[in-house]
């Protein structure tokens, strides 16, 4: 389904796939508090372990490091995996610098782990998840410079990580898929390496939130317009920020010359047509899009194959996409 194609499906009324209907029904019975009614700290622990219940079992790798990646304010924690196969050329891999979501408040190197692990089997490469500074501690643009900083070494150090530089991506999921379009654009205008793709997994690119699945009483499943703007005002240091287009992408000048794109959306999310838009706005710009619509799901489905089929349909297709790029 092409972006266009999708502006009259993401009208239509939102009816879950019959596995997300009883996640839903299951997380509304066990009566979590809303991320809103919680400190960044609670939410944290909260998110954690929610992931241990609904990750899958992950593949077996060959191997999986932790890194310390330099930068003016200390190490970036990351972690480095290794799939059993790999498309090497001349002994080195293409990469997929991965940014996990959480609001840029929750999430961690181990709540996206599982993730992590599926997209480098899938794909055949290496990928690299980055643990940059959560807000409120770290306000915007702290996990920004944090995602460029570490994109920027990994292509620095891609042969001593046997990594081809030039089959360099970046990617990840809602908040990581903000920030991956970021630095996509960061790159494009020179403060990074060049970059074969990115990967937008129900990415948050326009923080005015204005698009009509903001405001659809059917997109609050699980990710709500409250809990967002409890990520914004977290994240943020005012509304001024809302304008810059390193906290909302989609504010950027132009997107022409920006590398490939594979971009998700869910129907039951509230991110929904912003994603379709970019996506949309991508492919105007001259840029080659993937685009993928799951209607029957809600955000933050992907990292819940234990529960969801989708999220392996998912990972599998992005790993096929990432095949295509070199």
């Amino acid at each position: 389904m092409t972006p266009s194609n999708h502006r009259s499906a993401a009208r239509m009324p939102v009816v879950l796939d019959p596995d997300a209907a009883a996640v839903y029904k299951a997380f509304l019975e066990a009566g979590r508090p809303p991320y809103e009614r919680l400190t960044a700290a609670e939410a944290r622990e909260s998110y954690s372990q929610a992931r241990l219940v609904v990750s899958p079992e992950p593949p077996e790798l060959a191997r999986v490091e932790q890194l310390a990646i330099p930068a003016p304010h200390g190490a970036i924690p990351a972690r480095l995996y290794v799939p059993k196969r790999l498309r090497e050329r001349n002994g080195l891999s293409p990469a997929l610098v991965f940014f996990h979501g959480g609001g840029w408040v929750i999430g961690d190197l181990d709540t996206h782990d599982v993730a992590c692990r599926k997209l480098a089997d899938a794909g055949e490469l290496i990928v690299i998840s980055v643990d940059y500074r959560l807000a409120p501690e770290h306000k915007f643009p702290a996990a920004v410079d944090d995602a460029i900083a570490a994109t920027q070494w990994v292509a620095d150090n891609a042969r001593q990580l046997g990594i081809d530089a030039s089959r360099l991506c970046v990617g990840g999921d809602s908040a990581g898929g903000n920030l991956a379009a970021v630095v996509a654009i960061a790159a494009r205008d020179g403060n990074g390496p060049a970059l074969s793709g990115q990967v937008l997994i129900y990415p948050a690119v326009d923080f005015a939130m204005t698009h009509r699945s903001h405001s659809e009483p059917e997109t609050s499943v699980l990710l709500t317009h409250s809990v967002i703007r409890w990520f914004r005002d977290h994240y943020l240091n005012g509304a001024a920020d809302t304008h810059d287009w390193r906290a909302s992408p989609a504010r950027a000048s132009t997107l022409v010359g920006l590398p490939p794109a594979y971009v998700l959306t869910a129907g039951a999310d509230p991110l929904r047509d912003e994603g379709c838009d970019y996506a949309a706005r991508l492919k105007q710009a001259g840029v080659g899009v993937a685009y993928r619509h799951f209607p029957g799901q809600f955000h933050g489905f992907f990292t819940m194959g234990r529960l969801l089929q989708q999220a392996d349909v998912a990972a599998s297709e992005i790993g096929t996409w990432l095949k295509t790029l070199n």
